[in-house]
């Protein structure tokens, strides 16, 4: 009975995650001693929460057997898009933020619809939607403002309460925190509940683990599929205007290898590349192991460079740790 209960814990998806978080996370109190703090430690968790809800759409597009390569340049193409279409017509903020809105969800929209229907992997297709965003961000903000980057849009109507929506904090003594921390919480439930709770999340797994026997028991494959590419631009759309009304501006070439950071957070997280078999609760323990990763080396005093070989190796045991967690699962099922 004891094997039978250990094989349950060892079998979930987000097991590895969690350990491998907390053993980083006493790793770093012991050498980054301005990490104890709990201002840095919410920093850590802005820092998270800024990755961590472009992966949740991310993660559950992946469990769903598909991949997204543009998540990272549509959150900087969904705030140039709103910063220059009302900078360059003076129009309200708010008409922006709409219009950038449905921009996002019909690229995720074309993306699934591609997928789907030329049956081409969705590597291939949103590799190339990638590039096109990556060019037009670039070259229609340099043909509309005359640099890479946009304007100062502080001065628009509608900018004070755009940024209290999606750019606010508050304090708590002395501990600044941000409301993207609390929206990632939020995002984080309401998709665990989707996934674990409703007809929907038994889609995504069955699309992603079988697709032709998930339609053959009447599952809708298309429209559960290009609903998770509109979930991932969707998410990618409200970052977008987390960073632009944070900042005022943006950097027409930014975003370029988030997408990398989503997937990694996912993997590490317990998703399979595979697709059907992964965890909303894991993908968001892979995004705090980036932050307190990323802000630990900081806080320790180390070259920073040396953060992109963390997340090779994190990825490369992740990916074995999953085999071996998978290997489990099936043998749970056929027992």
């Amino acid at each position: 009975m004891s094997v039978t209960w250990s094989n349950r814990i060892l079998a979930r998806p987000d097991v590895g995650a969690f350990a491998a978080a907390l053993a980083i996370f006493v790793f770093f109190l012991a050498v980054a001693p301005s990490l104890r703090s709990a201002d840095s430690f919410f920093t850590v968790l802005y820092q998270s929460s800024v990755i961590g809800i472009v992966a949740v759409g991310v993660g559950l597009l992946m469990i769903g057997g598909e991949f997204d390569l543009s998540a990272g340049v549509i959150v900087y193409s969904a705030g140039l898009v709103n910063s220059m279409f009302c900078w360059y017509l003076g129009v309200n903020l708010w008409i922006g933020a709409l219009l950038s809105l449905i921009f996002c969800l019909t690229v995720g929209l074309l993306n699934g619809w591609l997928v789907m229907r030329t049956g081409i992997p969705s590597f291939l297709i949103t590799l190339g939607t990638f590039f096109v965003l990556q060019g037009a961000n670039l070259g229609v903000t340099k043909l509309v403002t005359g640099s890479v980057s946009s304007t100062d849009i502080s001065g628009i109507d509608g900018f004070s309460s755009l940024r209290a929506g999606f750019a606010s904090s508050f304090t708590i003594g002395t501990v600044t925190v941000w409301y993207t921390v609390l929206f990632w919480l939020v995002f984080i439930v309401l998709a665990t509940w989707i996934l674990q709770r409703t007809r929907i999340g038994n889609w995504i797994f069955a699309v992603g683990g079988a697709a032709d026997s998930a339609r053959a028991a009447g599952v809708p494959v298309v429209r559960t599929k290009i609903g998770l590419f509109m979930g991932v631009s969707f998410l990618g759309w409200f970052v977008g205007m987390h960073q632009l009304y944070r900042f005022n501006t943006l950097q027409a070439g930014g975003g370029v290898g988030n997408e990398f950071l989503y997937i990694i957070a996912a993997v590490v997280g317990g998703t399979l590349l595979t697709g059907g078999f992964g965890s909303v609760i894991g993908v968001a323990i892979g995004a705090f192991i980036f932050g307190m990763t990323s802000l630990g080396i900081v806080y320790a005093g180390w070259d920073p460079n040396w953060f992109k070989a963390f997340l090779g190796v994190m990825l490369l045991l992740a990916v074995l740790v999953n085999l071996y967690i998978k290997r489990i699962f099936t043998a749970r099922r056929a027992s």
